[in-house]
């Protein structure tokens, strides 16, 4: 469901301007706070997190709850992130911002006029030593979003190249290709203006155009080929279809083997 919205900031650069996003009975809207912006794209790596930790847990049959309890150094470790000083005041920085959004959405409620309205995070704890060595941090969610974790086949794999894709919406992008992917095997085709309006995204139409033919032509995003296609009235598609196994394992493979000569 997460996947599928605009419920992020996809600049690098703070954002206050709010998401408006209203398609049929879903409305969203998403603010941030002028102290520190809106939660990114990237700061939900940490919501990716959180995710496996509690579909991991019901999976295995042990009990969750929307307390969520870690080191520093397992939360970055598994988003693909460095373990420096400046990594560690980085993940403060994205906390904060999960905690200080505010989302309000129709999502999830039996009426479509009423809104829920929560945070990403309720409350997180964390801190350091004497030595400046960073302590166990404490996440509590709220109850939207811990709820929607628990209803089957609402957490979707997420690829671990995901976490190394550099531009916001490329991230968007895979995340949307994920959510559809799930349900049209042989693929799927989105015009470019509803890309635009659905992402959310503070940038110019022609820029977001350029961006996806950009992606489409680059071939990066995970586990899927895109192709752009522009109709006789001059208005572009993007297409996507997953992979066939056998030819995603060799890609796989591939950049396993060139990480490992890198190394050398």
């Amino acid at each position: 469901m997460l996947m599928a919205y605009p419920f992020f900031s996809l600049a690098k650069t703070p954002r206050v301007t709010p998401i408006r996003f209203q398609s049929g009975t879903v409305t969203t809207r998403v603010a941030g706070t002028l102290a520190h912006g809106m939660a990114t794209i990237w700061d939900a790596d940490i919501l990716i997190w959180v995710t496996s930790q509690i579909v991991g847990a019901r999976n295995a049959g042990l009990p969750t709850s929307r307390l969520v309890v870690a080191t520093p150094y397992d939360i970055l470790t598994y988003i693909g992130r460095g373990t420096s000083r400046h990594d560690y005041e980085r993940l403060r920085g994205a906390l904060d911002r999960l905690q200080s959004t505010s989302v309000a959405t129709s999502l999830r409620q039996a009426d479509a006029q009423r809104l829920h309205r929560f945070s990403w995070l309720n409350e997180w704890r964390g801190g350091s030593d004497r030595n400046g060595k960073p302590l166990g941090v404490e996440l509590i969610l709220p109850d939207w979003l811990y709820q929607t974790l628990l209803e089957p086949h609402q957490a979707l794999r997420i690829d671990p190249r995901y976490f190394h894709l550099t531009g916001g919406i490329e991230r968007w992008l895979y995340r949307l290709v994920r959510k559809h992917g799930g349900r049209q095997p042989a693929g799927w085709r989105f015009d470019f203006e509803y890309l635009y309006r659905k992402s959310g995204s503070s940038a110019q139409y022609a820029d977001f155009a350029g961006d996806l033919r950009r992606i489409a032509r680059q071939g990066r995003l995970p586990g899927y080929t895109l192709a752009v296609s522009r109709s006789g009235a001059g208005r572009e598609s993007l297409a996507f279809a997953p992979m066939p196994t056998a030819f995603r394992t060799r890609m796989q493979d591939l950049v396993q083997a060139l990480r490992s000569v890198d190394k050398l």
